[in-house]
């Protein structure tokens, strides 16, 4: 859900997402959930944070509160490490309803922290970059 948000804000941003333990697909409710605001996931698959240790990055952000303790050391060069944690939805138990619930504020929640990031941290240093 970051990585879409962040690349419906700005498309110079470059946005890869990654799990340690990554689903075979995503998450059904995550793609009915994103698909209420516009965004088609029916086509992402879940790729491994593995995949990406040697690359340089400005930012790596964990999402999952687990994720933040069982994410691997970049050997790239990565200028800045945040966590913005959220609980995880798929662990949610309970009615089909109360699950979709459970999906729509982590969605939101989501939404709302990193259009923050955007606004506060990303969008400013892309202006510098590009001006």
């Amino acid at each position: 859900m970051a990585e879409v948000f962040l690349q419906s804000f700005d498309k110079r941003l470059h946005v890869v997402s990654a799990g340690t333990q990554p689903a075979a697909k995503v998450h059904p409710a995550t793609v009915k959930v994103m698909a209420e605001k516009g965004f088609d996931l029916t086509r992402k698959k879940p790729q491994s944070v593995q995949n990406f240790l040697q690359q340089n990055f400005d930012y790596v952000i964990t999402v999952c509160d687990d994720a933040k303790e069982t994410c691997p050391w970049f050997t790239g060069k990565v200028k800045t490490r945040l966590h913005i944690g959220f609980s995880d939805p798929a662990l949610a138990q309970g009615s089909k309803e109360y699950i979709l619930n459970e999906f729509r504020k982590t969605r939101n929640l989501i939404y709302t922290d990193f259009k923050k990031l955007y606004i506060t941290s990303l969008k400013p240093q892309l202006e510098q970059a590009f001006s």
